[in-house]
């Protein structure tokens, strides 16, 4: 039996193939090799050229494409026979032989689209695996470019087995490279760098293959890529922002000549691709690289890169998400609690930097979560910096505190103006209260309320007040007004310098920072008060001059205190300019004036400033109200003291402590007589001025008129006083009976709506002006003894109220009897008197 007898077919087959597979070559000698092999592989062969230099026969290649794609299902083999003829090549170093196979797979894969090309597919990674694993740096280069060409490519079909957990790594690795040539290193890095955009844009586009978000790539990613851009020229950097949309100039005027040759460049749009794609979900696996990347090469000091990295990703991520960084990076501050105050400083300036951003797409409750997180971090701050005693540390403590604010600032400055409201209600709700505290925790409470003070001004200053109603809120100015009567001076300044922001709407604040009685010199602007405004100032108007009163009258005020005060009430005469404030602001300035005479324990320098404020303010409401006799008697008091007491007119601490305030001249003082005659000159009501005697109180308003007047005497007739308590709602403290002047008929309803508004009024008026006249032109003794008779009626009555009751001394029958029946009732048979049931 023949050796061919004793082989099966299919052993036949393979030897010869094996022996065929040895004599691939277009230029073999064994012509008869050529016409045994399959087409396919004749059509591969075809394609190289005798001289490796002459390249790729392009008329072979247009057949084997031809090939291709008319017969897809041969495309794998086709594949696979390339693969092996390049790592062949590879393995002999016969590298342009390389390079020609790499170019026809890459042609192979632009024209064929058929459903097979994923068998192909394999062969090409499996060939580009080849060639990132070899260490000549063209074979490097070349498989990069490969892969590129390949990721964009999009198939028809996705393929779920196919993984690039290799190619993420040497690309990543690659964009690390430190080979010793300039030029060879920056194509090397610019070919990891485009090998990782390609991996990214063929998974991030199809959600079936490889999650590329996940931790153990973007570890490798983004490094890669900050690795690249921290070598960019520091023009680069520091240039970021002179760009509206955060790229470089030089990146806007020519992109692609920079991505071709500066790989700094070229990992910065890798970058703004990279989170331009990242959904919600995966904006924290994107960052937290960047984080863990500046804390291990310690880029945070100084940070000029990381400011210019949260740049590119705040100008590059979907507008809907840029807040989630400032959460993330707010984190990540938490997490760095521990780390010295430098690195803290930078990332408090980094926030300062990109949340302005961010600002514009936060609502709702992360507005609050972002303030509440730098408020933690404030007070958290403040309370470490307390103990220390190193100087070097407090300092830059103090800066971290400082930078904290000015980001919360520049977060406020991009919000709405109805968040900037609740930002600053949501700050002085944390602001420490002025209740009696630890001794030990008074150093830090009162550095948190600077510092929180600080950032309600720096907010105020960022916000523009269209509406007192709105700005100044009762929940608002409610704590505001009760910090700003703590011991603590400064407090007390920041208090009134935040009153200036929310009341100026005219920019006048910087025009009456100091007082001043030559008002037509400020050029202030004023314009009328609207009906809300003046809304506004008769709930809550007078309440602020009593406040300002208060301060004034606090033993350890400075002068900062009161030209602050001064700036505030000079404020509210030109914002709310009405009738009621002129009253109001007249019976003040006799207050302070008031307080500078007699209150003793202040500083005389002091004393002298109140009695400038005094004319200061007089003088300017008559001005703003237009009211011509208050004007020219200003004038004479200013001229009075031009005279005799020029220090009254001015600051003046050279002279303050030889001036006695007995000594001072009645001419050049304010007198209440003659500002109430030239407001009735000027036909202005001065009802509201009559109680002036005694400190400046609002509650005092029509204190003086006689409710006996207005309501019959609230006194009854003994025998009708029921004592067992069942009427006792009716007597309860504080809620008086209200009776009606005359009988309420349905003849008296038909008057009341037939007689015009303007002689109700007018009545009204007589009968005020009755009492007026009665109080001021009546014998004292005659009211002494009006007010002596209803002091009679009342212990009349009150003795026999008492003398009714009747007194039982304890043990006697009738308490026990009353006792022993209470006992036999059960509870919820006892009847209560009103007044004890809730």
């Amino acid at each position: 039996m023949s050796v061919w007898s004793t082989l099966s077919d299919s052993s036949f087959l393979e030897m010869l193939d094996s022996v065929l597979s040895k004599c691939d070559a277009s230029h073999c000698c064994c012509g008869c090799c050529a016409a045994l092999r399959p087409r396919y592989k004749r059509l591969v062969d075809n394609i190289f050229p005798v001289n490796p230099e002459d390249g790729l026969v392009r008329s072979n290649m247009d057949k084997l494409t031809f090939y291709s794609m008319s017969s897809p299902e041969k495309l794998d083999r086709i594949g696979e026979y390339l693969a092996q003829r390049v790592s062949r090549d590879i393995y002999r170093h016969r590298n342009p032989m390389v390079i020609i196979a790499m170019e026809a797979m890459d042609q192979l894969l632009v024209a064929c689209h058929a459903q097979s090309l994923n068998l192909f597919v394999e062969s090409f990674l499996k060939t580009v695996q080849k060639l990132l694993e070899t260490t000549e740096p063209a074979l490097q280069i070349l498989a990069s470019q490969s892969f590129v060409k390949f990721a964009n490519i999009e198939e028809d079909t996705p393929s779920y087995h196919r993984r690039y957990d290799f190619f993420v790594s040497k690309f990543a690795s690659l964009c690390h490279s430190n080979h010793p040539e300039v030029d060879v290193l920056n194509s090397l890095r610019l070919a990891g760098l485009r090998g990782i955009q390609g991996v990214v844009r063929k998974t991030v586009s199809d959600d079936l293959v490889e999650n590329i978000w996940e931790p153990v790539h973007m570890d490798k990613i983004v490094p890669s890529l900050l690795y690249n851009m921290q070598h960019a020229r520091p023009r680069r950097i520091s240039n970021d922002d002179n760009s509206p949309n955060g790229l470089p100039e030089e990146q806007v005027d020519s992109e692609n000549t920079a991505l071709n040759i500066d790989p700094s460049a070229l990992a910065e749009n890798c970058l703004r691709e990279l989170v331009g794609r990242a959904s919600f979900g995966n904006i924290r696996s994107v960052i937290k690289p960047v984080f863990k990347h500046l804390d291990l090469h310690e880029l945070w000091v100084p940070n000029d890169f990381a400011i210019y990295t949260f740049r590119v990703i705040m100008y590059s991520i979907q507008v809907q998400y840029s807040y989630a960084v400032v959460e993330n990076l707010m984190m990540h501050l938490d997490t760095s609690s521990r780390s010295r105050a430098k690195v803290r400083t930078s990332m408090a300036n980094v926030l300062a930097k990109i949340i302005a951003i961010a600002a514009g797409e936060s609502v709702g409750p992360s507005v609050l979560e972002i303030v509440n997180s730098l408020l933690k971090h404030l007070k958290q701050s403040i309370m470490s910096a307390i103990p220390i005693e190193d100087k070097e540390a407090v300092t830059d403590e103090k800066h971290f505190q400082e930078s904290l604010i000015s980001a919360l600032a520049e977060f406020a400055y991009h919000l709405p103006d109805y968040q900037k409201i609740e930002i600053m209600m949501f700050i002085i709700g944390g602001t420490p209260g002025t209740g009696k505290s630890d001794p030990e925790n008074v150093p830090a409470e009162t550095l948190l309320q600077h510092m929180l003070l600080k950032c309600l001004l720096k907010v105020s200053h960022k916000y523009k007040s269209t509406n007192f109603s709105t700005s100044l809120p009762l929940t608002f100015l409610d704590p505001l007004l009760r910090t700003s009567l703590v011991q603590d001076a400064y407090v007390r300044v920041l208090v009134q310098e935040i009153l200036h922001c929310l009341l100026d709407r005219h920019d006048n604040r910087s025009k009456l920072k100091k007082p001043s009685v030559d008002i037509c010199d400020l050029n202030l602007a004023i314009d009328k008060c609207s009906r809300a405004d003046s809304l506004f100032y008769k709930n809550h108007g007078s309440r602020i001059l009593v406040n300002l009163s208060e301060s004034l009258d606090l033993n350890n005020v400075t002068r900062e205190n009161i030209e602050a005060i001064y700036c505030t009430a000079a404020l509210i005469c030109v914002e709310l300019a009405t009738d009621e404030m002129l009253v109001d602001i007249l019976r003040w300035a006799l207050a302070v004036q008031d307080v500078a005479l007699t209150n003793t324990m202040l500083h005389p320098k002091n004393r002298l400033s109140l009695h400038v404020i005094a004319i200061s303010i007089v003088t300017l409401a008559s001005h703003t109200m237009s009211v011509t006799t208050l004007i020219e008697y200003s004038s004479k008091v200013v001229t009075a003291r031009n005279g005799s007491a020029p220090y009254l007119l001015n600051f003046n601490e050279s002279s303050a402590e030889s001036i006695q305030q007995d000594s001072i001249s009645p001419e050049c003082l304010l007198d209440f007589n003659a500002i109430a005659d030239c407001m009735k000159e000027a036909g202005r009501d001065i009802m509201g001025m009559i109680p002036l005697q005694g400190p400046f109180n609002a509650n005092q308003r029509y204190s003086w008129a006689d409710s006996s007047v207005n309501q019959p005497s609230s006194f009854t007739d003994l025998s009708n006083i029921n004592l067992d308590g069942s009427e006792s709602n009716t007597s309860s403290p504080g809620l008086a009976r209200r009776y009606a002047e005359e009988e309420v008929t349905f003849e008296a309803l038909k008057k009341v709506l037939a007689e015009p508004v303007e002689s109700r009024r007018e009545a009204e008026y007589e009968k005020r002006q009755v009492i007026c006249e009665k109080f001021r032109n009546a014998p004292f003794q005659q009211l002494v003894a009006s007010s002596q008779s209803k002091g009679d009626v009342l212990n009349d009555t009150l003795n026999q109220i008492l003398t009714r009751i009747s007194v039982l001394p304890c043990g006697q029958p009738e308490l026990n009897a009353v006792q022993h029946n209470n006992q036999s009732l059960p509870h919820y048979g006892n009847n209560f008197p009103d007044l004890f049931v809730y």
